[in-house]
């Protein structure tokens, strides 16, 4: 079952950060089809927020087609986001740890871990590069 880790600095709303960490899990396959979501009282007890927000959230999730609501029995995702680039993850991901070790032993934090990232990606983006 996914644990939310909610980042109170990030600048994006709480219920925006559960939409994406469930979106994140659908990726990369740690979520699949008929997984049960923690219920409300479950995160709301696990990360300390208003069970409006997490209604908020999976109601967004519902929007998107991602999850369903049985009702008396929980949220159930109904489609996954998983592709055929997901055997390539094992390797990447690997490259990725050893990659942030070194960024860390080179000092940055994890906002700079994050600002660099972000920024070559969209850079990349941005000039067609693979």
């Amino acid at each position: 079952m996914i644990e939310f880790n909610l980042n109170k600095r990030s600048g994006v709303a709480p219920y925006q950060q559960i939409v994406q960490q469930v979106r994140n899990a659908l990726r990369l396959g740690f979520l699949d089809i008929d997984d049960q979501l923690p219920t409300v009282k479950e995160v709301v007890a696990a990360v300390a927020i208003n069970p409006n927000t997490v209604l908020k959230a999976y109601k967004e999730l519902e929007h998107l087609g991602l999850v369903a609501a049985r009702p008396g029995i929980g949220t159930f995702v109904i489609r996954t986001l998983t592709d055929d680039s997901l055997a390539a993850h094992g390797p990447l991901r690997h490259d990725l740890k050893r990659w942030l070790a070194k960024a860390r032993r080179a000092g940055l934090d994890e906002e700079s871990i994050e600002a660099l990232f972000r920024d070559v990606l969209w850079s990349t983006s941005a000039e067609g590069v693979a």
